[in-house]
């Protein structure tokens, strides 16, 4: 990870396009994702699976590719019975295998984004889309610090840290005492919302930005784990709070039926990607996709990204 302010801030130039979902592309590949470790099922288990997913979205034009660490932590590995050095050593290999898989692309250049979910994700209980969460502020605090710590601490660290589908202005803030004792590591913050200004819990999407990007590590702020009908206004909010790069990454468009514990409508990556250029054009710097999204949708924002790129070099060699 970058040990410097200058190294810090240059991590993700030039990279625009994220890659799509993990979880559920690893569902569609067959793999089991039930359990309290999710994913992290698979990385245990079928490491070849997590790579063969990243490589997906890299020949897919991902930039960016967010680890398989998004539902590790000690607190969720001693629920499922296993040691706590267990899930500490899990983070490093989503790191590693993240970094395997760029190493076969030697001509590109891909950022390897840390993925580390909320709180609530680790309860496995959807408490991630409301924040209301029974613990107290210190024990949020040490539940990130001990993971940022493993990261920070490790020769096969990603680029960046990324706090992914934040529900509260409480967690980022836990967040950032968290991250204190590495003021030089690289981190963003995403938050899920519920609405086109308010996050989950219910404050303002710019409130949240403004405070975060006072924290020395953060490089990007962003949204995910959303409907992409909201976008656009959520854009408009970022753009209002800070000047820091705007990362967006909504789910497919599908919607959840909880009853029916099934996904309904459509999800068209030609239609996404449309979308996708419009956010482009609203101000998101980088943009990728999460849950049901899949290479297809990649694709086709990498295309997004491409042409917007064209044409702004088009109109500088009229100017």
């Amino acid at each position: 990870m970058a040990n410097d302010a200058a190294g810090r801030d240059s991590i993700l130039h030039g990279a625009h396009v994220l890659d799509g979902g993990l979880a559920s592309e690893l569902e569609f590949l067959g793999a089991q994702i039930d359990g309290p470790l999710w994913s992290a099922r698979v990385l245990e288990e079928a490491p070849e699976k997590v790579m063969a997913v990243h490589r997906a979205y890299i020949e897919g034009g991902a930039e960016c590719i967010l680890t398989a660490g998004y539902q590790i932590s000690r607190m969720g590995y001693a629920e499922a019975g296993l040691a706590p050095e267990r899930a500490d050593a899990a983070l490093v290999l989503a790191a590693e295998l993240a970094r395997t898989v760029c190493g076969e692309f030697p001509g590109r250049r891909i950022v390897v984004a840390a993925s580390l979910g909320p709180y609530g994700a680790a309860l496995h209980s959807g408490a991630e889309y409301h924040g209301n969460y029974s613990c107290s502020f210190a024990e949020l605090v040490a539940f990130h610090r001990e993971r940022i710590a493993v990261l920070a601490e490790s020769r096969a660290a990603a680029d960046l840290l990324a706090f992914e589908t934040l529900p509260s202005l409480a967690e980022a803030l836990a967040i950032g005492e968290a991250l204190a004792p590495w003021p030089d590591l690289a981190a963003w913050f995403s938050f899920t919302c519920r609405d086109g200004m308010h996050v989950a819990h219910g404050e303002l999407l710019s409130d949240c930005a403004t405070y975060v990007a006072r924290f020395p590590q953060t490089v990007a702020i962003g949204v995910n784990c959303t409907a992409p009908a909201l976008m656009l206004p959520l854009i408009a909010e970022l753009r209002h709070a800070s000047d820091k790069p705007i990362v967006i990454y909504p789910n497919s468009g599908e919607g959840w039926d909880a009853a029916a514990r099934r996904w309904t409508g459509a999800a068209d990556a030609v239609c996404y990607g449309e979308m996708a250029a419009q956010w482009f054009g609203a101000g998101a710097q980088i943009v990728g996709g999460c849950c049901r999204t899949r290479p297809d949708h990649i694709r086709q924002v990498a295309a997004a990204a491409h042409a917007l790129q064209a044409g702004e070099h088009l109109l500088g060699n009229r100017g």
